[in-house]
């Protein structure tokens, strides 16, 4: 029954919040096409400065990739989060979706090919995926693209919300799918 009202409100929440949208725009007297052609040439324009700080944090998980930091990261991790019953083979999704929306995008790519998209470790894996953000791109990007450059606080925020998010994944998938 619970896995019945999750799909169904998966499959409704963003037609909807689009229709709210687009309501709340009429009500104010927005002119929405102008508005997104407008967004559309300034996120063109950021775009393209931040090309320089996309070639660094690429080459930086291109490195943590090739030089087996993560598959390391993953064997010291591995018999802590067995205790909690968490599969092992979530571990690498966990540790690169922090860095990299595309790194973790390839990780949940072969464990839908490996497991299938309707086992735990595919529904875990595709939770996990929505649920966090990349938070070293955000920081590196975002705030490197305003010339922001103490962040402060932002990369513990950061971090600790995307290990709220993992957990959260972990007890809501365990609660939905087992």
């Amino acid at each position: 029954m619970l896995q019945l009202i999750v799909q169904t409100a998966a499959a409704w929440v963003i037609p909807v919040f689009i229709f709210i949208t687009l309501v709340y725009a009429v009500i104010k007297k927005v002119d929405v096409f102008d508005s997104f052609v407008e967004g559309a040439k300034e996120g063109f324009t950021t775009s393209i400065s931040l090309i320089p700080y996309l070639v660094a944090m690429l080459t930086a998980i291109g490195l943590l990739r090739a030089s087996g930091a993560l598959d390391l990261l993953t064997k010291i991790l591995l018999p802590v989060l067995t205790t909690f019953n968490i599969p092992g083979e979530i571990i690498p999704l966990a540790i690169m979706r922090p860095l990299s929306g595309s790194g973790a995008l390839g990780i949940t790519a072969e464990i839908l090919n490996s497991f299938g998209p309707d086992s735990f470790i595919g529904r875990l894996a595709s939770t996990m995926q929505g649920s966090t953000d990349t938070t070293f791109f955000i920081l590196t990007v975002y705030f490197g693209s305003v010339g922001i450059r103490r962040t402060r606080h932002a990369l513990a925020v950061g971090l600790l919300a995307d290990l709220a998010a993992f957990i959260a994944s972990v007890i809501i998938c365990s609660l939905v799918f087992h």
